[in-house]
């Protein structure tokens, strides 16, 4: 029945609405009557029109004051100003109109209860359908919110008037707050949540808790984790400031309050260093790291932002994104499609631009795919950043970021292996001279990147599972991808020639936890051995290919502090650069004729700490191997050097 209410068209909610205050309204003045009179029959037989009267002035001025125009079930005070005023209304002129013609007067006090029985009966059965018609005959979902300040009753107001969600407790740590009630909820402790779940059947706890900080969110989130409640959170204060996100938004928990870890603030001088009234590139603008390098350069005001990228889809997102959140910005972007690979349209691009800082972000990062494609991944992560620093000298640049990774440190896979050589090619050309500052700042992997865990576990949990995890074992550095940003923004301005930065990481995290606490936060339960009618499995794949148990981010202990407390100068060895340039040109042969065998001989002799754990899997060479049995890898002596290389080709110096 009720949902043939909610689905009646307004004219006929109105005219209900109005048929039923026009029984309410002289029932209300009848049982005045009788409460004063002692007699059903007084009021009737004495003023009979007065019931007309009241009837007719009380149903105008609701009119008038807008109550038919309410909506039921979003109705707030305003109604009640109009439930008010038709009541005092018709209560003076039955006032007025006992005193001076009725048969009988009418006093003061039989109006005082006319008025107390009207408000009451109109303004209650509004309420009353308003409750009727969010919670009467729908299956909503019981949640409690932790935090009962403005942000928790925003919350909870916003989420009783209809989102298929009813709040039936606020939790709060505050002391003084225990036992009060918001809006008719009660507010608990914390401790009190495992019973409160059970009694009131809550399947989810809102965080509501905008302006804590993110260790803060991490001690709450590990008293509420293992309830069997889906944990949900509002955006952060300053997008609700900023208007970009609603109080009522539920999002999931973001995997950075995990981490426990409070960012560091700033250092606002080395922010602006390379950055203030300068003209910067971002290569790779459009990837995870680069399109938030330029979200926060854009907040540093430089003259001109050059996006440079290789992927026509991300270069147009990431301009469309950085031009409507900045419609007023003074500063210049260009957005320009290229790749390293092309040394002298990157050297024109720096020098038509005036450029003077360059991020370079753009690399194959994801380990299994570059193990697959060693050509390409030698390609791209090392002779196009040999290209485009090149291109920078060329172009007098005066500072060039390479963003590296922890898989450069004693790498296993190709991966690390391009990322190392790509170091030693920038270390290489610090020594070789110039008015280009190069430098690299390594870290490890950043949360919600692509290819980041995170949001393949999401993906795999809404699908039902099973959660795949390589080891039970493998640990790995997080950090959020703005503050992995933003500690490189000041890496570089710290950048004397040559330095190899290092992020200061924090703990790292196994990820076999990481999956089971992501089951445990979205209210499921870990399907195994010990609980077979859990909720979600996770199956162990073993490790991929070229893939460790855990990352290192230095090589060797020779390391230093900065200026800023979470970044670290490291001192590693590296080539003299005529040696290094006489394996890029050997690099080069190699990748000419497609040798992956030959081009992987060379990384071995270059990058010493290269261990790889299998033979080439590369696809291409696989199947050529198909048709030539003649087989090999390189291998390692007992002093550690390479044996088994091949005779290399002669190569032209252009690069």
């Amino acid at each position: 029945m009720l949902s043939r209410i909610r689905a009646l068209p307004r004219p006929i909610k109105r005219a209900v609405m109005l048929g039923a205050d026009a029984i309410s309204i002289p029932a209300a003045l009848w049982l005045a009557f009788i409460l004063k009179f002692d007699s059903y029959a007084y009021g009737l037989v004495s003023s009979p029109w007065l019931y007309v009267a009241a009837t007719v002035v009380s149903l105008v001025l609701f009119w008038v004051f807008g109550l038919y125009r309410s909506v039921v079930r979003y109705i707030g005070p305003q109604a009640m100003v109009a439930v008010v005023a038709g009541v005092v209304g018709s209560s003076v002129a039955i006032y007025l109109i006992g005193q001076t013609v009725a048969q009988a007067p009418i006093g003061f006090s039989t109006t005082a209860i006319y008025a107390l029985i009207a408000l009451v009966w109109v303004g209650s059965s509004r309420y009353l359908a308003r409750w009727a018609l969010l919670h009467g005959g729908a299956d909503h979902e019981c949640v409690a919110v932790y935090g009962a300040g403005e942000a928790g009753v925003r919350l909870a107001r916003a989420l009783n008037v209809g989102k298929g969600l009813r709040v039936v407790a606020f939790v709060d740590d505050k002391t003084v707050l225990r036992g009060s009630m918001i809006d008719g909820i009660s507010i608990y402790a914390p401790s009190q949540l495992p019973r409160l779940v059970q009694s009131h059947g809550i399947s989810r706890v809102l965080l509501a808790v905008p302006t804590a900080s993110r260790r803060r969110r991490a001690e709450i989130i590990r008293q509420i984790e293992g309830q069997g409640v889906m944990v949900q959170t509002i955006p952060n204060l300053a997008e609700i400031a900023s208007g970009d996100a609603r109080v009522d938004e539920l999002r999931e928990i973001d995997v950075s309050d995990l981490l426990g870890r409070d960012p560091v603030p700033p250092n606002l001088s080395l922010l602006e260093a390379c950055m203030r009234g300068k003209n910067v590139m971002v290569t790779g603008a459009g990837g995870s790291i680069g399109s938030e390098l330029c979200r926060q350069i854009l907040r540093l005001g430089p003259k001109r932002l050059v996006l440079f990228e290789n992927s026509e889809l991300a270069l147009y997102s990431i301009e469309r994104e950085l031009r409507l959140s900045h419609p007023q910005a003074s500063v210049e972007i260009v957005a320009l499609l290229g790749s390293a690979q092309h040394k002298d349209r990157a050297a024109e691009i720096m020098r038509s631009f005036g450029v003077q800082t360059v991020y370079h972000a753009a690399a194959y990062k994801h380990v299994p795919i570059v193990e697959n494609n060693v050509i390409e991944g030698l390609r791209n992560n090392v002779v196009r950043t040999w290209n485009l620093a090149e291109a920078a000298l060329e172009a007098d640049v005066e500072t060039f970021v390479l963003i590296s990774t922890d898989k450069a440190v004693n790498p296993t896979n190709v991966m690390g292996a391009t990322k190392r050589f790509a170091e030693m090619v920038l270390q290489g050309m610090s020594e070789r001279g110039g008015k280009t500052r190069f430098c690299m700042v390594r870290f490890g992997n950043v949360l919600e990147s692509s290819g980041s865990v995170v949001p393949l576990f999401r993906e795999q949990i809404r699908r039902g599972g099973p959660i795949t995890v390589t080891h039970r074992d493998v640990i790995r550095y997080f950090m959020t991808i703005p503050e992995a940003s933003q500690l490189v923004l000041q890496a570089g301005a710290m950048a004397r020639g040559g330095d190899v930065f290092v992020l200061d990481m924090g703990k790292p995290m196994r990820i076999d936890d990481l999956a089971r606490r992501m089951v445990r936060l979205s209210g499921l339960t870990i399907r195994d051995d010990e609980n077979p009618d859990g909720d979600i499995e996770i199956s162990y794949t073993g490790l991929r290919p070229a893939e460790k148990l855990y990352e290192e981010l230095l090589i060797g202990n020779n390391v230093s502090g900065t200026d800023h407390p979470m970044i670290m100068r490291a001192m590693e060895h590296s080539l003299p650069w005529q040696a290094t340039q006489r394996q890029l040109q050997q690099m080069l042969a190699a990748l000419g004729s497609f040798d992956v065998r030959a081009a992987r001989e060379i990384l071995l002799e270059t990058v010493v700490e290269y261990r790889p754990h299998a033979d080439i899997v590369d696809l291409v060479w696989q199947s050529k191997l198909k048709g030539d049995p003649t087989t090999g890898s390189p291998t390692r002596d007992s002093d550690g050097k390479v044996t088994d290389l091949r005779t290399r080709r002669g190569v032209s110096s252009t690069n």
